[in-house]
C-alpha cells in the first residue's frame, strides 16, 4: 500500500510539474536508479536483495532553496516479498559545481528491517549551484545513488 501511494504521490508531483506555466520561478526533479541486487550478512545470516527495487530521490524548491526533498526504495514483484534493508540509512549531499561535497545530511542508522526504507530531509538554502544527491547505504556501504543537478 505505501509503494502505490508513493507512487501516487511521485505521479502527481510529476504532473504538477508539468502543468506549472514556464514562468514560475519553482523547479523540482523526480528521478530514479534500480537498486542492483546484492547479498549481506546480518548476524551471520546471508541477505539477498533481488531485482526490482527503485531507489527514489525527489527534489522540490527554486533556485538554490529547497523546499522538500525525500528519498526511499519501493520494490515489486519477487522483491516486495522480501525482508528488505537491514541496517540503512538515507544520507544526502550536496556538491558544487566542479564537484566537491560540501555538505552532508547523514541520516540515523536504522537496525530494523525494512522493504520500504524512505527519508526526509529538511528545507535548507545552499550556498552555492552545483548538485544534490541521496545515497541508500545498507550495512555500512553504499548500494545506490540517485542525483539532480541545481542549476540557475
Amino acid at each position: 500500500m505505501r509503494s502505490i501511494s508513493r507512487l501516487t504521490t511521485a505521479l502527481a508531483v510529476a504532473g504538477a510539474l508539468v502543468a506549472t506555466s514556464s514562468t514560475s520561478a519553482h523547479a523540482g526533479a523526480i528521478g530514479s536508479t534500480p537498486v542492483r541486487t546484492f547479498e549481506y550478512s546480518v548476524g551471520g545470516v546471508t541477505m539477498k536483495v533481488p531485482t526490482g527495487c527503485m531507489f527514489t530521490h525527489v527534489v522540490r524548491g527554486s533556485g538554490r532553496k529547497i523546499t522538500y526533498q525525500n528519498a526511499g526504495v519501493d520494490c515489486a514483484f519477487v522483491a516486495a516479498l522480501g525482508t528488505g534493508f537491514c541496517n540503512w540509512r538515507i544520507d544526502f549531499t550536496y556538491a558544487d559545481t566542479d564537484n566537491r561535497t560540501y555538505r552532508t545530511s547523514r541520516g540515523r542508522t536504522h537496525s530494523e528491517c525494512k522493504i520500504d526504507p524512505m527519508r526526509n530531509n529538511s528545507p535548507q538554502t545552499l550556498p552555492r549551484y552545483g548538485k544534490a544527491c541521496a545515497h541508500l547505504h545498507v550495512n555500512g556501504v553504499r548500494r545506490v545513488s540517485q542525483c539532480h543537478h541545481i542549476t540557475k
